[in-house]
């Protein structure tokens, strides 16, 4: 899974441009390896035992950032959405910090796959929280404003802990991109964050 992820976000990532780059969570992951800024950050809300990324990191709550309105160009959620205490201000927080035109790009995992079925039976993937839809995340989303570019799937072949049994699904992430691509385990979101503006017009010509 980290390293299909790894392989869309940089993807997802390496056109943003601007000054402030945020990754939030998810440490094992260095989200923001493929892009340019200057400034990058990486946030998490408990010191991660394994870190090794060269760049400052900020203990925060993922629905109180210590950053003002509108100062980054970009943020990474790789699982935030379903590891935070309340996905939905975790989002509009987002919303607040990120400049007009700024990007987003989350990782989540989808409850109606294979996956999601082994978590609800009790199966695998322990360590993460209430699972969120693509479909719900679009809509919220689309609540606040952004404009979804882009969206990926990925991850088909079935939880297993036999590395031999790994390489002999591993037809199925090929056949499951080209025949049921809706089905996949892990998807990623690529959305921008639009602002309304007003249209200044020039008052109507008059003949002296």
């Amino acid at each position: 899974m980290l390293a299909w992820e790894q392989k869309h976000f940089d993807r997802a990532v390496s056109d943003a441009f601007g000054f402030h780059a945020l990754q939030l969570g998810l440490s094992q992951c260095d989200a923001l390896a493929a892009n340019r800024m200057p400034h990058k950050f990486m946030a998490c809300e408990t010191v991660p035992t394994d870190y090794t990324l060269d760049r400052p990191l900020f203990l925060t709550n993922y629905e109180a950032l210590p950053f003002s309105d509108a100062s980054l160009d970009l943020i990474v959620l790789p699982h935030t959405l379903e590891l935070s205490y309340d996905p939905h201000a975790t989002l509009r927080e987002v919303e607040r910090v990120l400049v007009p035109e700024g990007r987003v790009v989350i990782a989540g995992m989808e409850p109606l796959s294979l996956w999601g079925a082994s978590k609800a039976l009790g199966r695998g993937v322990p360590e993460f929280g209430d699972l969120i839809s693509q479909r719900r995340i679009r809509d919220w989303l689309k609540l606040l404003s952004f404009e979804v570019q882009g969206n990926e799937m990925g991850c088909y072949r079935p939880i297993v802990h036999s590395r031999r049994w790994l390489r002999r699904w591993a037809w199925l992430d090929t056949a499951g991109r080209r025949s049921w691509p809706f089905l996949g385990s892990v998807y990623t979101l690529v959305a921008v964050k639009k602002v309304r503006g007003m249209r200044l017009l020039n008052p109507p010509f008059k003949r002296p």
